[in-house]
């Protein structure tokens, strides 16, 4: 399962634990250039830890962004996706997904969103659209 684990130190208080994803040097290159905004969904940035131009966090209980993730372990071409505004989603638990990532991306993002703040669907339309201005669409067809 692509879950992350979420630790916060104190009360909502210090940095959110993120594991870093190890994309390759490509890879890298893309999600550096994602400009992401300072709140989503009314809530604010957090520092992550360790700290990674890869990872970002927002809220508490945090909602938590990782870029450059491997292809989702279950995703197949027949799997069920969720397009908003253009950019397909596929989400774990396939039941109640908490972890979405987006896919068919030159770079896959894996959006870790508590279900506090569900539905996601706001949450994604607004990192949809910085991950739409930065990470090229793959070929047609491709996950």
């Amino acid at each position: 399962m692509l879950g992350v684990s979420l630790l916060a130190a104190g009360c909502g208080e210090g940095a959110v634990k993120v594991p870093v994803p190890k994309p390759d040097a490509a890879t890298a290159r893309l999600c550096s250039g994602l400009r992401l905004p300072d709140k989503v969904n009314g809530l604010k940035r957090r520092d992550t830890s360790p700290d990674s131009s890869l990872t970002a966090a927002w809220g508490s209980p945090a909602i938590a962004l990782r870029c450059g993730v491997p292809l989702p372990a279950g995703l197949q071409a027949t799997s069920q996706l969720q397009t908003i505004n253009g950019v397909s989603w596929y989400g774990v638990p396939v039941d109640r997904p908490i972890t979405w990532t987006a896919v068919a991306r030159q770079a896959y993002v894996e959006v870790t969103i508590p279900v506090k703040y569900s539905p996601p669907g706001d949450i994604l339309i607004e990192l949809g659209d910085d991950l739409k201005t930065t990470i090229p669409p793959k070929p047609e067809g491709e996950i």
